[in-house]
């Protein structure tokens, strides 16, 4: 049995989805590091540590239930028919995608709120503490099953194969635990670029409401499923685009920073 699983196929795919997990997985990890910094100081590495666990072993489950359950996960239990105003099917993963977007939207602009009305930074701290540990390991776990379903979806399209697609989730669930901490730290200490990771939060919730849109045509391959408002398909952002404009974010505030630099030091020269 498991030198069928060593074939040339099994182990291109296999890479092929760990790279595929990488991609998927920055907004994910990105959630995660900003979200444990909401538990109290001294349990954040332990919130990120278990959060990260529970949610691999419950993708596990979720990836199996969806290998046995896709054909009828895919089957649209409801079709608006309001002509001109709503067209298109429900079903499972579009209810996921719009809850999911809807409550990441709403933590980023939460928080967003949050930093433009502190006065001082003891305040932002004592905010940052004000879940228990367990609320946050909650969030991380039902948040990253959100992040995994769009890319358990992608995964099962490249391989039916349970042990190969349970091996790449186990390994990017080993990525998310070395690289944690590191991508807190760094964003405890760059506090700008906390701002900038809950702008790509709310592009992620825009994403994943634009998923929702097609996610009925993808799994039964019937178009007209899509979902319509007021004549208008809804069309997800591609991977790309969505990349592309995190680069933009990137490079726009490193530009900003080393430009900010440069006045405060001509300012000192100056007096």
């Amino acid at each position: 049995m498991f030198a069928e699983l060593l074939t040339v196929e099994n182990l291109g795919n296999l890479l092929m989805l760990c790279f595929l997990q990488a991609v998927l997985g920055f907004d994910n990890l990105l959630y995660i590091s900003i979200e444990s910094q909401r538990a109290p100081v001294a349990h954040q590495r332990s919130v990120r540590f278990w959060g990260i666990i529970i949610a691999v072993v419950l993708r596990v489950v979720l990836l199996f239930a969806m290998v046995n359950l896709i054909d009828a996960l895919a089957e649209p239990f409801y079709v608006f028919d309001w002509e001109g105003v709503i067209t298109g099917g429900v079903n499972f993963a579009t209810v996921v995608f719009i809850f999911g977007g809807i409550f990441i939207i709403y933590t980023a602009v939460k928080e967003i709120a949050h930093m433009l009305t502190i006065d001082h930074l003891e305040t932002d701290v004592q905010h940052k503490s004000g879940k228990s540990a367990t609320q946050v390991v909650m969030l991380i776990v039902m948040m990253n099953l959100i992040f995994s379903f769009d890319s358990v979806l992608s995964a099962i399209a490249i391989t039916d194969v349970f042990p190969v697609l349970a091996l790449a989730i186990l390994l990017s669930g080993a990525a998310m635990l070395l690289l944690a901490d590191g991508v807190t730290a760094f964003l405890e200490k760059n506090r700008m670029y906390e701002v900038l990771g809950l702008f790509i939060l709310l592009i992620v919730g825009v994403v994943l409401l634009g998923e929702a849109g097609q996610a009925a045509a993808h799994a039964t391959h019937d178009k007209t499923m899509a979902l319509h408002f007021f004549g208008y398909e809804v069309i997800p952002m591609s991977k790309t685009t969505f990349y592309f404009s995190v680069i933009v974010l990137f490079a726009v505030e490193i530009l900003q920073s080393g430009y900010s630099r440069k006045l405060n030091a001509e300012r000192h020269a100056h007096h």
